[in-house]
């Protein structure tokens, strides 16, 4: 490239494909001592392609992190999509905003959901991260797990009793209501191996989605303060967790601290994307994780593309509702995928769902198994469980 930013071209007019520069002092950098000074002197003068490829990196180097503007067509009839090659269903046909190729929502994988809010970028253009497989003996250290807490889990993978008190009951005339069902805590897996494979599993999509670990709801100023996220504004009211599953929910919670997790596994799906497999067979009505991200405000994520969103508190007054974002942190619950309610089949994958309850006076979202769930069988529940608002027609 000259000084101007002009390609130099041969006699014909066509664009040289013979590496030169104009040697500049602060463009030899990694050079040898000896080639800057007897070159410098000679300024102009052109460099072996040994020496350029040593210390300049390639155009394909250069163009995958270099800026790009979106240059619009004049017609976009004739785009077709680079899976399937057609061009039908144009209302489905998403355009990179990078090399302006068009794709079917239906034909990537894993398949987009709904039609993105802004700009879009292919798989190719995006540069998204491999999943690769996260090092065991770096797994407590990543959920920040000090290891003097293995010694307070038992030989069944629950805690000891001196950890966790079963509270007193008092007594009480007997009452004759119907019965209710109580949560159960998860049961995890009794090979301490087998826990480390799946905090493992969990750990690698963690870090392949660029999220931080984080098993509670996590408030700032920047966003929403925890004094927002009051149960009583909810409209309509919401049911209250009793003090007997609030018990079930901190013994989940303490066991989560001290590196025991439920038994779930988080594999890569070409088609769904990352999903969660049961490790170990799961009980009907079981408590299996909260719902935890971000505690933002749902007007400033109106126009979010995220499909993590969860509703936490939906308030009489619009700007006092939120929501939680996983984008940033999260924990397990961030990769259950949903289903597509508008199929027969599709409802029968539902084996958990998401309720929201008041506890001590703040909403909070629990995913809790429906049915009984087998090892090996993926969680799956409804994304418009609360609200019609999510397209789901698209999932498999």
């Amino acid at each position: 490239m000259t000084n101007n930013g002009i390609l130099p071209r041969s006699s014909d007019g066509r664009v040289s494909t013979q590496r030169t520069m104009l040697l500049e002092p602060e463009r030899l950098e990694g050079a040898s001592p000896n080639l800057v000074k007897d070159e410098v002197l000679k300024p102009g003068r052109r460099l072996p392609c040994s020496v350029l490829a040593k210390n300049y990196k390639s155009m394909t180097e250069i163009l995958a992190v270099a800026k790009y503007a979106v240059l619009e067509r004049d017609d976009y009839s004739n785009v077709n999509c680079q899976k399937c090659g057609c061009g039908d269903k144009s209302d489905e046909l998403l355009l990179c905003d990078k090399c302006d190729k068009g794709f079917h929502m239906k034909c990537l994988r894993p398949i987009v959901a709904r039609v993105p809010i802004g700009s879009w970028l292919c798989p190719k253009c995006c540069g998204r991260r491999r999943v690769r497989s996260f090092p065991q003996d770096k797994v407590l250290e990543f959920f920040r797990i000090q290891k003097s807490c293995e010694s307070c889990d038992t030989k069944d993978g629950s805690l000891s009793p001196q950890d966790y008190r079963k509270r007193r009951r008092r007594w009480a005339p007997p009452v004759f209501q119907k019965k209710r069902r109580r949560l159960l805590p998860f049961i995890p897996h009794k090979d301490h191996d087998r826990r480390l494979t799946e905090m493992s599993s969990l750990a690698s999509a963690l870090a392949a989605s660029n999220m931080e670990f984080c098993d509670d709801l996590h408030y700032s100023k920047a966003l929403a303060p925890r004094s927002a996220n009051q149960a009583k504004l909810e409209k309509g009211g919401v049911q209250v967790l009793p003090r007997e599953d609030i018990e079930t929910l901190e013994q989940c919670k303490a066991m989560c601290k001290a590196g025991i997790f439920p038994p779930l596994v988080v594999c890569y799906d070409s088609y769904e994307g990352f999903t969660v497999e049961a490790d170990a067979p799961i009980k009907d009505w079981t408590l299996i994780t909260e719902y935890t991200g971000d505690i933002d405000f749902l007007e400033r994520r109106k126009n979010d593309d995220g499909d993590g969103l969860m509703t936490l508190l939906l308030a009489d007054d619009p700007s006092k509702s939120l929501v939680i974002c996983p984008d940033k942190r999260g924990n397990i619950a961030r990769f259950f995928n949903g289903i597509n309610n508008h199929t027969i089949d599709g409802k029968k994958k539902q084996n958990c769902k998401c309720v929201r309850y008041d506890v001590n006076g703040e909403c909070r979202v629990l995913i809790v198994a429906t049915r009984h769930i087998a090892e090996g069988e993926r969680l799956y529940y409804d994304y418009n469980g609360q609200e019609d608002a999510y397209p789901t027609h698209h999932f498999i």
